[in-house]
């Protein structure tokens, strides 16, 4: 098993920031997406090394399991006495124990879809176990393989299938013996919901919810691309009729839109409201300044006088609209940043503006 460094992958720190984590991989996944380096096979195979590593550093769960191997990483898949384990959570794993109940006993650990397309580390560390599947040499987990542990007669079930990058560890299930099922992990799962449809969910970014954009897919045997529209929101359901299964009695396939937080922009249905800064300059005499869009950056003309948390529509400049034809509107916030401590000749120029500039006491109730 070759061990996989995320950090380096990403160019980070062991010691980053989520945020620098977060700025790190959207610089490299807009660098090597398929869609600037069409055919180009290194990019290809950097661009999934990234998205691993983003999956792993940005969840502060499963970056503390990574972190928990630190230097004994290679040990990972050799017992104490020389021979291997295929459970991370058995005798010698280093989860040991994880997830029992308090009286013990056998646990069963489940994995709702597949580790197909991540690496081998990934699939060892995150994938259950690791263990092959009977007449599959390598092969993780897939959809509705189970592991038992606790007793005699572990092992796996199934054959490789191709996974999801954003919904891998979230489709483990741990039920403990006098403990009682616990919930399912965050993240994309597909379940049941009548007869033989099947609902996953999608997780996007602002960007890509902006945009239109696509995801493979593992139904069963087969990959499918889907495609989700430019406007969804959190939420929003896009059914792929006959997609669920195979044959004239396959069932629907329903995809469940899930957008992330956005670190600029707030969103309220169609429409966006973000913050820019403004100097006091450009506050009281007024300016153009540039604003960054969703879709480019536009010129707002900010009028003298203007006054901070005053905000300004831009028409039109919001997201696009699911259901009707258009986009929302921007909301501009203005933040009026005032100059350092003014010290000499530029303190007494400030004292003779405002003896002249006369303002009344905004505190006052009128």
């Amino acid at each position: 098993m070759e061990y996989k460094d995320y950090y380096k992958t990403l160019g980070v720190d062991r010691k980053a920031s989520p945020a620098d984590i977060k700025k790190a991989y959207r610089k490299l996944a807009r660098e090597l997406h398929p869609d600037r380096n069409p055919g180009d096979k290194t990019a290809e195979r950097r661009f999934k090394d990234v998205n691993e590593a983003n999956e792993v550093l940005s969840d502060p769960q499963k970056r503390g399991q990574y972190d928990m191997l630190g230097a004994n990483w290679d040990q990972y898949g050799t017992g104490a006495a020389g021979g291997t384990y295929s459970d991370p959570f058995g005798p010698g794993g280093p989860f040991a124990g994880f997830g029992q109940g308090a009286g013990g006993g056998n646990v069963r650990y489940e994995f709702h879809g597949n580790t197909g397309d991540f690496s081998d580390f990934f699939n060892m560390f995150f994938g259950g176990g690791g263990g092959a599947a009977a007449g599959s040499p390598g092969a993780g987990p897939t959809a509705g393989a189970t592991q038992t542990r606790g007793g005699a007669g572990s092992g796996t079930s199934g054959s490789r299938r191709g996974g999801s990058l954003d919904d891998l560890l979230s489709r483990l299930r741990f039920e403990g013996a006098g403990a009682g099922p616990a919930q399912p992990r965050g993240g994309a799962k597909a379940k049941v919901r009548r007869g033989d449809d099947a609902e996953v969910e999608v997780d996007l970014t602002l960007e890509e919810a902006y945009q239109g954009s696509s995801r493979l897919i593992q139904v069963g045997e087969k990959r499918l691309e889907v495609k989700l529209p430019a406007g969804v929101e959190t939420g929003s359901k896009i059914r792929l009729a006959g997609k669920a299964g195979s044959g004239n009695d396959a069932g629907d396939l329903y995809l469940v839109a899930k957008v992330k937080p956005n670190a600029v922009f707030t969103r309220n249905g169609a429409d966006l409201t973000r913050e820019i800064p403004v100097t006091l300059q450009e506050a009281l005499l007024g300016a153009e300044v540039e604003v960054e869009t969703l879709g480019g950056r536009v010129l707002l003309t900010i009028p003298a006088g203007t006054q901070q948390g005053q905000t300004f529509r831009l028409a039109g400049k919001g997201m696009p609209r699911l259901k009707g034809d258009g986009h929302g509107d921007l909301f501009v916030k203005m933040r009026v940043v005032l100059p350092p401590r003014l010290e000499g000749a530029a303190r007494k120029a400030a004292e003779d503006f405002l003896r002249v500039v006369v303002q009344a006491n905004p505190r006052t109730r009128s």
